[in-house]
């Protein structure tokens, strides 16, 4: 495609930017638009996956028929096959009339299936069927009905991740990944960051009938650093903010700083050789690894601790040189040594092995019971005490635990957590 065919589809379509990633993106969507294969859109949150969407289906064969898109994520569990392939009536609870589906309704059209790595196991079977054959069953039929659908699904998460983790079929996976498209995100294409922002300041200029804001050389460079975690959608919000709320038409970089949020991050220990990826959908993966090696350490310092104060008590107020990643100092000389009464033959003591010390100064061999190192229970402790102490707020608690806060809520389900 020539650079002017290239404009005039981000002029149509308002997509600002000249990054190589996303016009490599916008090649691979229009030269797929003339088939009918299925396209399988990867980006974060914000990039404007849907846009894409709506190139391939303006530019196609189809474009006089519908268009429609869904959010597989919104949708419950229980109600989204009837959404998609349709209901009988008195199939279920509630299903008064006979109801036709997204696949049934769009038929000739094209179907775009937001956040298809929400969708439940037993809906990814039947997306399958279609996919393959172009046949469907309403729910609560027996009858077999055909469509003609192009699918076109985008996700922000790593799907073929969620392949090995059994979260996702895999057999669907390269079903809908015949052609990938990977929209870059925001802090990859940073040169486009000025051009956005110019753009959403004059829209909203127009729009209210004011003058646009502007920006000095040092608060370009402060946005440009920026990490964007929202992307487009953020910055679109940002620039909105300021056109509003800033008294200088000009702004400079402290008067940006005011509306750029405070980078938030992980305060949960991680391993210095592992780095969680953002919207992984591998939020709690790290966690244990965590926890499993903090529970390691404790017992080990703790093993070490109970050595030391034995050795004390055997050789009275002699220095003892603290262990490891202990103290690393000897007792203070001008403290007297302690009077220890003469101490019964001790049989050899085993190294690491538990002693519990009895009134009368005797040393028994104890055996201990280790508290629970289920990974469940300390996950769900981690969460209620998240929710405790920002008072049952959840997107505060979710990013205090480094989760999403939809991840929050399903784990909120599956311990059974009420509202604190």
């Amino acid at each position: 495609m020539t650079i002017m065919d290239l404009q005039t589809i981000k002029n149509r379509f308002g997509i600002i930017g000249n990054s190589p990633a996303l016009n490599h993106a916008l090649n691979v969507a229009v030269q797929v638009s003339a088939t009918d294969l299925t396209v399988l859109i990867n980006g974060e949150s914000g990039v404007g996956k849907e846009v894409f969407s709506q190139i391939i289906h303006s530019l196609s064969a189809r474009k006089h028929n519908p268009f429609i898109a869904v959010n597989c994520g919104a949708i419950p569990e229980g109600t989204i096959d009837s959404e998609l392939f349709g209901h009988e009536k008195g199939s279920f609870t509630g299903a008064v009339d006979t109801r036709k589906g997204y696949f049934e309704t769009v038929n000739g059209g094209t179907i775009f299936l937001d956040e298809i790595g929400e969708m439940p196991l037993g809906t990814q079977a039947r997306l399958l069927r279609v996919l393959e054959t172009g046949e469907f069953i309403r729910v609560g039929s027996s009858k077999v009905q055909k469509t003609d659908v192009r699918v076109i699904a985008a996700t922000n998460k790593e799907l073929l991740e969620y392949t090995q983790t059994n979260k996702f079929r895999e057999d669907l996976y390269y079903r809908l990944n015949t052609v990938p498209i990977r929209v870059p995100a925001l802090r990859d294409r940073k040169e486009d960051i000025p051009l956005l922002f110019r753009k959403f300041s004059v829209d909203f200029a127009e729009r209210y009938k004011t003058t646009p804001v502007q920006l000095e050389e040092d608060a370009k460079n402060l946005l440009i650093s920026y990490p964007f975690p929202g992307n487009v959608r953020e910055l679109k919000n940002i620039a909105e903010q300021i056109s509003v709320l800033s008294i200088n038409k000009i702004v400079s970089s402290k008067d940006l700083t005011v509306f750029l949020p405070e980078r938030s991050f992980n305060r949960l220990p991680v391993l210095a050789h592992q780095q969680p990826v953002a919207g992984s959908g591998t939020e709690f993966a790290n966690e244990r690894e965590i926890l499993y090696k903090l529970f390691f350490d404790m017992k080990r310092d703790v093993t070490e601790l109970k050595k030391m104060f034995l050795e004390v008590l055997q050789h009275g107020g002699t220095a003892v040189q603290m262990p490891g990643n202990f103290f690393n100092e000897t007792l203070m000389p001008e403290h007297k040594p302690m009077e220890v009464a003469p101490q019964p033959v001790l049989s050899p003591v085993q190294p690491n092995q538990p002693m519990i010390i009895g009134s009368n100064g005797d040393i028994h061999e104890h055996v201990e019971v280790e508290e629970s190192l289920n990974i469940m229970d300390k996950e769900k402790e981690l969460i209620i005490k998240a929710l405790k102490k920002h008072k049952s707020k959840r997107r505060d608690a979710a990013l205090d635990l480094g989760i999403s806060e939809r991840t929050l809520y399903r784990k909120l389900k599956e311990y059974d957590i009420e509202e604190l």
